[in-house]
């Protein structure tokens, strides 16, 4: 792959009410471990049923009408400029191709119609482009011993994904079989790139920092009581969409570090906690120090509606009980860290929310003033949609922020009521979403991510079932996550022949000099440990890498590095 190049004090505790945690609900002992293979793994045919929930997913996005294929078969394909350069990036001409099939039923009241078509816009374009290569790929390999091969193969390439196939590759087509395995995965790895410049230079979801909608939350959430919103959600692709369109949160208004299971580092948390408060201290933002407001962390675990006990969360067995009880217990733990190392006016407050992978409904355990959080009973936006549906905007308003009072644990606080019912309201709107353009529930219920994310970042990734992130500092310390990923993949892409795509990503300050050197030093490290843990893989190019880091200081795309595609192309002796 080619390189492409992106455009200590002593924190004190903040002065914000001690809230105590004094939850009735303890953990459940942990359920089996991450590693647990998942049923959808285990194909009971040539074709497993996790890839026919994939090809039904990708049927239910494009369209399967007769006016569908005739309009694709009869649009103008893009004029290609000879003279331009190779490294020029184009748009790719499917992302333009947008199917809009909105349901006949009228929306709910509070769901925002407009939104959500520009969500579905750009989950269309953006998991379009990376559906689109298998099909491109077949034609292309249907072509490979005709004459001209090469000129033909490069001209639907271009046209159909928008850039060229290595050329070294093609050129051997005629003395051996033609290497899809490495095609597809410079494919995939392409449209990652593409996404990424996308999602930085175009700002799609209109939600960058300094946005109307990123600074509209942001009073907001002062307003209610909370200098920062940290969340981690689950590391399951099917959970990447959950700031973006699950809770319709602005994603530069948000902290968000995936981990499997929701089980975040306690250590690590503290360390951005503590960054939090210092900056208060020193610099006064996102308001000064003494200020009443306090360090909200969230955590939101996930299960399965149509098959809770398969398609639950992994990390946990699918047993939701478990989930949601490790959860609290790992939010709990973080509190008393807090409170333990930086006295009683540390404090921190705790939300925990479970997640329908299925329908995108959310329920949430809503706490009492106190911190208490009871996990047997929650809200569920499900029925928040229906008690409201017949309302107008404001009576639905009214409604939800009596609902939640009324399923809080004990006397709710009044800044936490009114963030719990804006997220009920948001999720009204991603429910709707689902109704409209999934029929009420994905068909690919189960894992069809589209390529392995390996480190740190990816700022970018907010569509479901794009990535399965594996959160890491080293491979030895993140194995269990990463094998979980490997053995999804071997049942999504190994079974059909095809390759695991890896994304390695490591972001750093470059404010700090030498920082993106030791990034990218991070990265190949990272990368060399990949490939002796998954040696056979590898040697049968069934496992790539594609090496990037960011600066997080500016708003950038990605910057590749590297990739194990490699072609020699020297001679002598």
């Amino acid at each position: 792959m080619r390189r492409r190049t992106a455009i200590n004090q002593r924190a004190q505790g903040p002065t914000a009410p001690r809230r105590r945690f004094n939850s009735a609900g303890e953990s459940n002992p942990a359920g089996p471990t991450a590693d647990q293979e998942p049923a959808a793994l285990n194909p009971t045919s040539s074709l497993s049923k996790v890839l026919r929930q994939r090809e039904l997913a990708s049927r239910a996005r494009t369209g399967n009408s007769r006016s569908s294929r005739q309009a694709a078969s009869t649009r103008p394909k893009p004029e290609v400029d000879a003279g331009s350069s190779r490294s020029t990036r184009r748009v790719r001409p499917v992302a333009a191709q947008v199917v809009i099939r909105p349901s006949s039923g009228g929306l709910h009241p509070l769901s925002h119609g407009e939104a959500n078509a520009a969500l579905r816009a750009y989950e269309e374009r953006t998991l379009g482009a990376f559906d689109h290569i298998v099909p491109v790929l077949k034609r292309i390999s249907a072509l490979q011993h005709e004459p001209e091969f090469i000129g033909q193969a490069q001209r639907v390439a271009m046209a159909e994904l928008g850039h060229e196939l290595p050329l070294a590759v093609l050129e051997t087509a005629w003395t051996s079989q033609l290497d899809m395995r490495t095609l597809f995965a410079w494919c995939v790895f392409e449209a990652y790139e593409q996404s990424s410049l996308s999602f930085f230079n175009d700002d799609p979801l209109a939600a960058q920092s300094g946005s109307a909608d990123a600074e509209r939350f942001n009073t907001f959430l002062l307003e209610c009581g909370f200098h920062l919103l940290d969340i981690t959600p689950c590391a399951d692709g099917r959970l990447a969409h959950a700031i973006a369109y699950v809770l319709r949160l602005p994603f530069s208004s948000v902290r968000r570090r995936s981990h499997a299971g929701a089980m975040f580092d306690v250590e690590n948390t503290v360390d951005r906690w503590v960054k939090t408060e210092h900056r208060r201290y020193r610099e006064g933002r996102p308001n000064p120090a003494h200020s009443e407001t306090r360090y909200l962390k969230v955590v939101v675990y996930h299960f399965s509606s149509k098959d809770p006990c398969h398609e639950g969360c992994a990390a946990h067995g699918s047993d939701d009980q478990a989930a949601a009880a490790q959860g609290l217990q790992r939010l709990k733990d973080f509190q008393q860290a807090v409170e333990n190392s930086f006295c009683c006016g540390a404090s921190v407050d705790l939300l925990l929310v479970g997640m329908d992978t299925d329908t995108d409904a959310i329920r949430v355990h809503v706490p009492g003033s106190e911190g208490g959080t009871d996990l047997d009973h929650w809200l569920d936006a499900r029925d928040v949609y229906e008690a409201t549906r017949s309302l107008n905007a404001e009576q639905g308003r009214q409604r939800i922020e009596a609902m939640v009072q009324e399923a809080a644990a004990a006397a709710p606080d009044a800044g936490m009521v009114k963030l719990i019912a804006r997220l009920m309201e948001h999720n009204i709107s991603q429910i709707d979403y689902v109704r409209q353009y999934h029929g009420g529930a994905y068909s690919d219920f189960g894992h069809a991510e589209r390529f392995i994310g390996v480190g740190i970042g990816f700022k970018e990734v907010h569509l479901r079932n794009l990535t399965y992130f594996a959160y890491m500092d080293t491979v030895e310390e993140g194995a269990p996550d990463l094998d979980v990923g490997v053995k999804i993949f071997k049942g999504l892409n190994v079974s059909r022949g095809l390759p695991i795509p890896v994304v390695l990503r490591f972001d750093y300050h470059g404010g700090v000099p030498g920082a993106r050197e030791r990034a990218i030093t991070h990265c190949e490290r990272v990368k060399t440990a990949i490939e002796a843990r998954y040696s056979d893989l590898c040697q049968q190019g069934l496992l790539h890498t594609l090496l990037t880091v960011r600066d997080r200081d500016r708003h950038v795309p990605a910057e590749t590095v590297s990739s194990s595609i490699t072609f020699n192309t020297g001679g002598g002796h």
